[in-house]
Order: C-alpha cells, then structure tokens, then sequence
C-alpha cells in the first residue's frame, strides 16, 4: 500500500469536525437500525446538532425560489404563474452569466454583475461606507473563504510559525483547518459568566502566552457566535479593532448570523462599518477579512454553497495571489452565486412580490426569536443545566454539571464526559446534540450545543426530553 495511515499527511489526522463527528456517524447509524424496523425507545432521530435550517422543516423564502427556477430552467419565463419581478431579476442574471446559462463557469472571483450588487448592499448595509466590487470575492459558502484566507496567511516554522487567535467555544471550522494547514491555534475565552461576552483582557493574555512560542498574525472574530448565540456591543468591537490595530493582527469576522439578532438592546454592528467610523487612523491601516453566506439568517438556504468575503485593505501584490489561489478552483457554484444575488437585491416596494417576502422574511425571524426565548426558559428550568440568553445566531451552548460517577464511567469508555452524555441521550431518546468539547471549553467545565431550528412543537418536545433525560441522568449518577 501507498497510501496509509503511516504515510498519509499527518496534518489531515489532527482535523476534527465535531459538527459530522462521531455522534452524527451514530445517529445515522441508528436511522437506518429505525427502517429495518429495530425497536428503540423513540421513533425517529431529530437531529439537532448542524444548523440546516431546510431540513428543520424551515420554508424556503417564495421570492428567492421563483428567481433560481427560471435561472435553472430559463423556458418557464414565458409562464405566467411566474411576477415579473422575478422574471426581470432572473433575465438580468441569466444575462451576466456565459452563454446565458446558469451551467457555464463564472470568472473565478465570481460574475462581476453580482459584485456590484453585493457592493451595493453593504454600502446600504453600512451606512454609505464605500465597498468595491474588486474586494468582493464570491466563494462556496462563506467556509470555502475562511480556509482561502487562512491558507494565505499561514507560514514559518518553529517559533516563527503563524499562530491564529480563535474563540473557545469556536465553530470548529477554524480549529480544523488550523490543524490541516499545520497552524498554530491560539485560544481565547469567551466570558460564559458575562453572556459570552468578549474580554479584551483575555486577547491580551492569550497573545502574550502565545507569542513565546508562535507568530501570531490573525485574529478570528465570530459575531453572532456559533456556538454561544453572543452578539457584540459596538464597544467591544471598537476595542478589538484597536487590539488588532496595535498588535499587527490580521482581522477576520465572522458575520454569516447578522440578520440573527434576538435580545432586546442587541444589535448587529459590521466590523466594517466600525473599522471606518473609527477614522483614518483605523481605517486606513486595519486589515480585515469580512465573510457572509446565504446559508444562515433568513434564508437557510446551505446546500446552495453561496457565499462571499470583502477584504479591507489587502496588500494589492497579495490580492494577485489571492486571485490566483481562487482561480486554481475555476468558479464557486453559479446557482449559489446567483442566490446570493437575489439575497443582496430582494422586492423593492413598489414590486409585486414585496408584501409576500417582507411577510416571509418577518415570520421566519420572529419564529427562531420566539424558538431562542422558549429554549433558554426551559433549559434553565432544569437543576443541573444552565443556559445563556439565545442574543443571535441558531444555536444554545448550556453548561451542563455532571456527577463524578458519570465523569469517571465516561474516562473507562475513553469518551469525553459530554460526548458520553450525549451519546447516551442519543440512545435513549433520538435526539442528536454535539458535545461542547467539539467546540472548546474550559476544563472541568461541560456543554452541549443544541440548534434552535425545530418546529416549534417538535422543539417543545427535544426540550422536554433533554430535560427529562438529565433528571433520569443525574439520579443513575448521583
């Protein structure tokens, strides 16, 4: 054998995705035992470990349908069942596109029409901040982007090796490509006490610990958190952007959750619009990396793979690299690209379809807002789990106490205690949640995150289970 697990690049041995791991593998495994008719104590497995917003049961918006099904099948613009606004956005995108067709290639940075609009949308977004078409790069969901960005920015050996600043908990994306690209990963702690907020501080201390060992060069800002539903003050995105300013830190944010925004007196803020409000002394001088995705928000849409990343000042010689480092992948998916589109270009007012998507976008926010606080209630009304405010984003990361006698079974089975517990609520009632050790915690401390993206009658019922299943968990172990 060539290929083996002595020979294979050993950087791919040390990436772990939670988010597929193991307890996922399991429940797919027990779905299949379900329809050879196994008898379990449950009848079917609700998976709620990935933020798949479709297979939640969540509608696709009507608007954004309509658009990829005369992109996709450009015969069906003579039929009248279709408005014309849709009809018109589908014609301009099909125009932009080679050949007139959804199924040739794109130029690799993605089809300059749907650059200008997503320009357009984060100058509307931000308050008439300029955005370039030419620093927009269009991407296979806005992971695609994150990994191209890392992939620039790793270098060095030994103590000059580069070292990324992430958040524990972390989407663990990051953690994961780090490992790929044999990076070094410098962990900071969000504040569980505090609503998860982010210390300026603990950046401190954890860059000056890594410094005596690494090069640290990027800071990676998720915001709304995945997984801890935190959404940042503008203060303490301004105190980031001047950490970032006075250590030479690369900033990447995160923003795939921004239209996810729940809790009373939160608010989204783009690093973006900060980073220039801030004035010429940041703004002229901070390197950021942006990334969004029509994955999450509103839309849900994941298997589309449409994304995009604005970069802010980018040495000009690096984007030539960058163009090229996209370019060796021909083109994200243009179905995706052309999503995206009709996502920074929605029904105008004066548009027939604008009261049906204003309708279905409102409805779809207010239900996961709804979803967020009926989550948190009952979780904290469980002895034994403890569960932030649900700010934004889809998920919630509870802390959860569990006794020594389960601690210590866990180290015999060699699981960690979380993916122990999880793996015994699988078994025992179906539902699939990911250990919070797949995201990062501090030790002696134990989570699980847990979407919030069931209907709202099958989310009362996952929540009554889990809070059935610690009781029963914590009288086996006590």
């Amino acid at each position: 054998m060539v290929l083996t697990m002595d020979t294979m690049n050993p950087n791919v041995k040390r990436v772990e995705y939670a988010v597929r791991g193991p307890i996922v593998q399991r429940a797919v495994q027990i779905e299949r035992e379900l329809k050879m008719g196994i008898k379990k104590p449950f009848t079917e497995v609700i998976r709620a470990n990935i933020g798949d917003c479709h297979a939640m049961g969540q509608k696709p918006i009507t608007f954004f349908r309509q658009v990829l099904a005369l992109c996709s099948y450009p015969d069906l613009l003579e039929d009248g069942k279709f408005p014309e606004d849709a009809k018109s956005r589908a014609r301009r995108i099909l125009q932009a596109c080679g050949g007139g067709s959804l199924g040739a290639y794109s130029t690799s940075q993605g089809i300059e029409m749907i650059r200008q609009d997503i320009a357009r949308y984060i100058e509307r977004r931000d308050g008439g901040i300029t955005c370039d078409p030419d620093n927009i790069y269009l991407s296979t969901g806005a992971s695609d982007a994150i990994v191209t960005m890392l992939k620039l920015l790793v270098s060095g050996e030994g103590m000059s090796r580069t070292g990324v600043m992430i958040s524990i908990p972390q989407y663990p994306l990051y953690s994961a490509t780090l490992a790929e690209l044999g990076a070094v990963q410098i962990s900071y702690y969000l504040d569980e006490d505090n609503c998860w907020s982010l210390d300026i501080s603990e950046l401190r201390r954890a860059l000056q610990e890594a410094k005596k060992h690494c090069s640290p060069r990027a800071l990676c800002i998720i915001n709304p958190g995945n997984p801890t539903g935190q959404v940042q003050s503008r203060q303490c995105i301004e105190g980031v952007i001047r950490f970032a300013a006075a250590e030479k830190l690369f900033l990447m944010a995160d923003e795939v959750y921004q239209d996810n925004v729940y809790a009373d007196g939160c608010k989204f803020h783009s690093f973006k619009k900060v980073l220039f409000e801030m004035g010429l002394e940041y703004s002229e001088k901070v390197e950021l990396a942006s990334f969004h995705s029509t994955s999450k928000c509103y839309m849900g849409e994941c298997g589309f793979r449409g994304g995009y990343m604005e970069v802010v000042n980018l040495d000009p010689e690096v984007k030539v690299q960058l163009t090229k480092l996209v370019s060796v992948r021909l083109c994200p998916p243009v179905p995706g690209q052309a999503l995206l589109d009709v996502v920074v270009n929605p029904p105008q007012p004066d548009e027939p379809s604008y009261d049906t998507f204003i309708k279905e976008r409102t409805d779809t926010l207010a239900t996961l807002a709804e979803k967020a606080n009926m989550t948190q209630e009952i979780l904290n009304q469980v002895p034994g789990i403890k569960c932030n405010p649900v700010q934004g984003a889809m998920y919630t990361f509870p802390r959860i106490h569990l006794p020594p006698k389960a601690i210590l079974e866990a180290k015999e089975k060699e699981q960690t205690p979380d993916m122990f517990y999880c793996m015994k609520l699988l078994e025992e009632t179906g539902i699939c949640l990911v250990p919070g050790s797949g995201f990062g915690q501090r030790d002696g401390t134990y989570h699980f995150r847990m979407t919030i993206l069931p209907p709202k009658e099958k989310l009362k019922i996952v929540l009554a289970k889990i809070k059935e299943f610690h009781q029963h968990f914590m009288a086996q172990y006590s």
